[in-house]
């Protein structure tokens, strides 16, 4: 199978898990993006670029692989949402919280299967700016995908009301 031949039936996967995936799906081809699979650190399952595209790992996922693994179309479904927010957002711990929290509630419900307790947690922290619900959920996350994973050096906050955060002697930005 070539890679426009897997591109297509990935989608359709995707697009038949679930509405977020159908929405994901069509977000995808209506804003054309380009979709593979790349080498990356192992910490990393998938990821997007500043261009606009997305791609799953091949150290996790191969193109056969991808297309019967439901954990492959919630990470896809993961890095739309991150588009979906501009690299603002995208590059902030609140905007990781809110891709890992739409990624995992979907996959626990197409798969009905039981998630890992630091999983299970960050499902249940609010998506608010919190600081410190903030830095909790950066250490789950750094937690659950362990040594290489990049939380650790993104803000807190989308970078605007971090530095806003930082220029008002640390006012909360919803202030």
């Amino acid at each position: 199978m070539n890679e426009s031949e897997w591109r297509e039936r990935f989608l359709e996967n995707i697009a038949g898990s679930s509405m977020e995936g159908l929405a994901a799906a069509e977000y995808a081809q209506i804003n054309k993006i380009r979709v593979g699979i790349r080498h990356a650190g192992k910490a990393v399952g998938g990821f997007w670029t500043l261009r606009g595209n997305i791609f799953l790992n091949s150290i996790h996922y191969t193109m056969d692989s991808s297309l019967r693994d439901p954990r492959a179309w919630t990470l896809f479904i993961h890095e739309v949402r991150h588009l979906q927010q501009g690299m603002i957002t995208a590059l902030s711990i609140f905007g990781e919280l809110d891709a890992w929290q739409y990624e995992f509630k979907v996959y626990k419900r197409i798969t009905g299967k039981n998630l890992d307790a630091r999983l299970e947690e960050i499902l249940a922290l609010p998506l608010n700016y919190d600081r410190p619900n903030l830095q909790h959920a950066r250490t789950l996350m750094i937690a659950y995908a362990r040594k290489g994973y990049a939380a650790g050096i993104l803000p807190l906050y989308p970078l605007t009301r971090e530095v806003r955060y930082w220029f008002t002697a640390g006012i909360n930005p919803d202030n």
